[in-house]
């Protein structure tokens, strides 16, 4: 692609470049590191979208997996946090060649409906699932204060108390995230996730030394590629949650261009210079969304394991606003009754974050979604900039709402989970036909990227068709 032919949805409408992170001009290119220590110093996308991951996914639905099925699911985890990050950095690789979003690239992938293609329609209608996800988010994190700080004196789990701490988390998420930048989403997302995640592995290797141990055998037990009965509706959520989901794939190409890889590599004036340059970083990216599926996977293996050695021995299996309660024995049955406090502290700085990620990237895929419409002028630094603020406001008080409507984190969670896993399948056929028309051969030619990218790519389809076997009653065990 030239620099004439800079996509619709690349520029400021006429704003300096500075003012606009997904303008490509040739003023802003930047050469890419060459060492590692350049390259860590431009880390940053992996950071945020682990601390969407990490939350739901990770504390609530894995570990509420290990509750129920035991170590026997364990294959599953494994193959969830494996398989997909090969389609986020096919993904994002197309984002830093054309400095399109994800969702501009999805509308052009036929058959249209009107002016979006339908996977935009799809991604619609996946999101207002993905409501109920967030709502249970917010749910968790409310019922954490709750219980370290009741107000009203009555019931923690109670209707007063809940509701009082799901307003301020509301509130303070709203207050935090108004301003809209990038630098704050990934600073937060950092520190929320360095911590959590150290406290939970250590958790899990320091079993064997507790009255929950696992040996090698209840391991071995977990690589046997079975489904019990009664567990693929966990299985399908889990799957379609853990990992990099569908919508982490698509926002993740919004923090790669807000971060500058696509910026820095600049627009493609067919020069060989442009091309190294868009490889360059083309390598940091990978980088990034390795070390992010390293925290991924370290945090899915950890609260599957601690599920399955502490809840399902017991019996015990996260229900209703009891989540939290529940899932604190994990620490306390094992650390003592301060562990409690250790598991409330760690539980809320992990779902905060989630819902930080959550509140700073939803209205940007909104207000690109409301762009691609024709409702408002997505190039326009100052309209899209409001239109993300108002939405920043508008939406976490409707996601909040559905959870004191429902009061069913957990089934809240898997909804969100269900829907993600269906919408996974429509990103890989965008990917693979966005690489087939925008991305140069000299870009496709490493082997195993490759067949890890056609191995992922089956491995979702996989999962695109028992998610919807479940949702009709038909899937295995159903």
């Amino acid at each position: 692609m030239k620099a004439e032919s800079v996509p619709v949805d690349v520029g400021a409408g006429g704003e300096p470049a500075s003012d606009d992170p997904y303008a490509l001009r040739a003023g802003d290119v930047l050469e890419p590191p060459s060492d590692l220590k350049g390259t860590v110093k431009r880390l940053g996308p992996g950071m945020i979208l682990s601390a969407a991951v990490v939350g739901s996914g990770e504390l609530i639905t894995t570990t509420s997996l290990g509750a129920k099925a035991g170590f026997v699911l364990l294959w599953l985890v494994i193959a969830s946090a494996l398989v997909k990050v090969w389609v986020q950095m096919e993904l994002a690789r197309w984002t830093i060649l054309t400095g399109k979003t994800a969702l501009a690239g999805y509308s052009q992938v036929a058959p249209k409906v009107g002016r979006v293609g339908w996977i935009n329609v799809l991604w619609i209608l996946m999101d207002f699932a993905k409501m109920l996800q967030r709502g249970g988010m917010i749910g968790g994190t409310a019922a954490a204060f709750s219980i370290l700080a009741p107000i009203g004196g009555g019931d923690p789990l109670g209707h007063t108390s809940l509701t009082a701490w799901t307003v301020i988390v509301v509130v303070s998420v709203v207050g935090l995230m108004y301003t809209n930048r990038y630098g704050l989403v990934e600073k937060a997302g950092f520190v929320t996730v360095v911590i959590f995640t150290l406290s939970t592995v250590a958790l899990a290797v320091g079993l064997p030394w507790t009255e929950f141990p696992y040996g090698g055998a209840d391991l071995g037990s977990g690589l046997t590629l079975s489904i019990p009965a009664g567990t693929l509706g966990f299985a399908v959520a889990m799957f379609g949650i853990t990992g990099v989901g569908a919508d982490e794939m698509t926002t993740y190409t919004y923090w790669c261009l807000e971060k500058g890889y696509a910026r820095w590599a600049g627009p493609d004036d067919g020069t060989e210079a442009r091309a190294k340059r868009a490889e360059g970083w083309i390598r940091v990216m990978r980088t990034d969304a390795l070390v992010s599926w390293l925290i991924c996977t370290l945090c899915t293996l950890s609260f599957y394991i601690i599920g399955a050695a502490i809840l399902h021995r017991q019996g015990l299996v996260p229900e209703g606003n009891e989540m939290i309660s529940t899932l604190s024995r994990m620490y306390t049955d094992t650390l003592g009754p301060w562990g409690k406090y250790l598991f409330l502290a760690g539980t809320i700085a992990v779902l905060y974050s989630t819902i930080i990620a959550s509140t700073a990237s939803v209205p940007r895929l909104w207000t690109s979604t409301l762009g691609l419409l024709g409702l408002l002028d997505w190039k326009n630094v100052t309209t899209r900039q409001r239109t993300i603020r108002v939405l920043t406001v508008v939406l976490p008080p409707l996601w909040a709402a559905g959870y004191l409507f429902i009061q069913e984190p957990v089934l809240m969670v898997q909804a969100g989970g269900i829907a993600g896993g269906i919408f996974l399948v429509a990103v890989v056929i965008a990917v693979w036909r966005l690489r087939a028309t925008e991305v140069a051969p000299r870009f496709r030619r490493n082997i195993a990227l490759n067949c890890a990218l056609v191995l992922s790519s089956a491995a979702i389809g996989a999962l695109g068709i028992s998610s919807v076997l479940e949702v009709f009653g038909l899937g295995v065990g159903s």
